[in-house]
């Protein structure tokens, strides 16, 4: 079973702030533990890595792409 709960960050934080300090301690530890454990947003995955450096198209290069659809379209439409 799963519930999901829209609560906003300052009402998330009341609530902690209401429980025991040995609660609040269990919190602060799992929170640095799942911190720990996760990757940076900055660091890419290797395929992204090799998304980035893969070739570009160039605007002129573009176009001619874009004219050269359009002149398919017409062929096969004939």
């Amino acid at each position: 079973m799963e519930l999901h709960v829209n609560i906003e960050f300052n009402e998330l934080l009341n609530m902690i702030r209401q429980l025991p300090a040995v609660q609040i301690e269990q919190i602060k530890a799992d929170a640095n533990e799942k911190a720990i454990n996760t990757k940076p947003v900055d660091e890419k995955s290797e395929f992204q890595e090799f998304l980035l450096w893969g070739p570009v198209m160039s605007d002129d290069q573009y176009h001619d792409y874009l004219e050269n659809r359009q002149q398919l379209i017409k062929w096969r439409s004939k």
